[in-house]
C-alpha cells in the first residue's frame, strides 16, 4: 500500500471520529438543553406555589382578614362581659335560700308571721296556732316565726319578744336555729292531763355555754314565757314571779324547776343533752322532745 493511500485511509478514520464525536456531542446539548428547560420550569412551578401559599398565609389574604376580624370582634366582646361584672357597682344577686334542716322531726310544721307584732300579740298568735293546731295525739308541732316570710332565728325572736335571754352574739356557742313547737300530749300522771302543751329547744355547743345564761334568765324566764303557757298571773299566782327555781330531775336529766305551791310543775329547762335544752311546762311534752332528739342520733 502506498503512503498516499494510508495517509486517505487516516484521514478517513479520523473524520469518522469527529464525526461520531460531534453526534454525541450535539446529543448531549440537546438532552442538556431539554433537561434544563425542564428543571427550570420545575423551579418556577415551584416558586410559584410558594408564593401562592405565602399570599393565602398572608393577612392581607381575605379570608384571613375575615378571621382576624372576627377574632378581635369576639375578644372586644368577651372584655366588655367580663368588665361588666367586674366593675358594675350595685349589683344585684340572687341570695341562694339556706336548706332548712329541722332539730327534730315535726309531725306538723307551721310558719308563723310575726311581722309588726308585739310581744303580747306574738305569744297569743302562738297560743291561738296551738290550739288549733291538727297535729295527732302524741305528735309534735314546730313552729317557725318568720318575718316578710323568711325564718328568724333565736337571737331576733328574743329581740322581738322582749325577752330577757342573753345568747351572746356568737353562735357557735348558743346556735341561733331553735324549735319552738307544741306536743298534743296524751294523759300522763295523775297529775298531768291530756292537752297541748308549749315547749322551746335550744341548741348549744355544750352544756358549759349555756348554763350561765340559764341560770340569768330565770328571773324573768316565768314572766318572758307565761303568755306562751297560757298563765294568766292574778292574786293567786302573782307569787311565782318572785319563786326561784329549784334542781330536780326529768327523765334522768338535770333541770332547773320552778314549782307552785301545791308542788305542781309551772316551767322547767332541762339539759337534755350536751348540745340540747329543753323548755317547757309538761312533762309529757319534755318526754316527746327527749324522744325524738335521741331517734334523730
Amino acid at each position: 500500500m502506498t503512503k498516499e493511500s494510508e495517509n486517505s485511509n487516516g484521514a478517513g478514520k479520523n473524520l469518522e471520529h469527529s464525526a461520531i464525536v460531534e453526534t454525541y456531542s450535539g446529543d448531549m446539548a440537546e438532552v442538556l438543553e431539554s433537561d434544563t428547560e425542564g428543571l427550570i420550569k420545575k423551579i418556577i412551578h415551584g416558586e410559584e406555589e410558594h408564593s401562592k401559599e405565602q399570599k393565602e398565609m398572608s393577612p392581607e389574604s381575605k379570608k384571613n382578614r375575615l378571621f382576624m376580624i372576627i377574632g378581635i370582634v369576639l375578644i372586644a366582646i368577651a372584655l366588655i362581659i367580663l368588665s361588666f361584672f367586674l366593675f358594675r357597682k350595685n349589683a344585684s344577686t340572687v341570695p341562694v335560700a339556706q336548706q332548712f334542716i329541722p332539730i327534730v322531726f315535726n309531725d306538723q310544721i307551721t310558719y308563723l308571721e310575726i311581722s309588726g307584732l308585739k310581744k303580747d300579740q306574738i305569744a297569743q298568735a302562738v297560743l291561738n296556732d296551738i290550739d288549733n293546731t291538727k297535729v295527732k295525739v302524741g305528735g309534735l308541732e314546730g313552729i317557725y316565726p318568720t318575718e316578710n316570710k323568711k325564718i328568724i332565728g333565736l337571737r331576733r325572736f328574743i329581740s322581738l319578744t322582749e325577752s330577757g335571754f342573753a345568747p351572746g352574739d356568737n353562735p357557735l356557742f348558743i346556735n341561733d336555729n331553735f324549735l319552738m313547737g307544741d306536743v298534743n300530749s296524751p294523759a300522763g300522771p295523775a297529775s298531768e292531763l291530756a292537752g297541748k302543751d308549749f315547749f322551746m329547744l335550744i341548741k348549744v355547743r355544750q352544756t358549759a355555754d349555756v348554763f350561765a345564761p340559764m341560770r340569768a334568765w330565770e328571773k324573768n324566764l316565768f314572766v318572758d314565757l307565761r303568755g306562751f303557757l297560757s298563765i294568766n298571773t292574778g292574786s293567786d299566782t302573782s307569787y311565782l314571779l318572785s319563786k326561784n327555781f329549784e334542781d330536780g330531775i326529768i327523765e334522768n336529766k338535770n333541770a332547773r324547776i320552778l314549782y307552785d305551791q301545791n308542788k305542781q310543775i309551772v316551767l322547767m329547762y332541762i339539759f337534755a343533752n350536751d348540745n340540747s335544752v329543753i323548755i317547757t311546762g309538761s312533762e309529757a311534752a319534755a318526754h316527746e322532745v327527749l324522744l325524738r332528739l335521741a331517734s334523730g342520733k
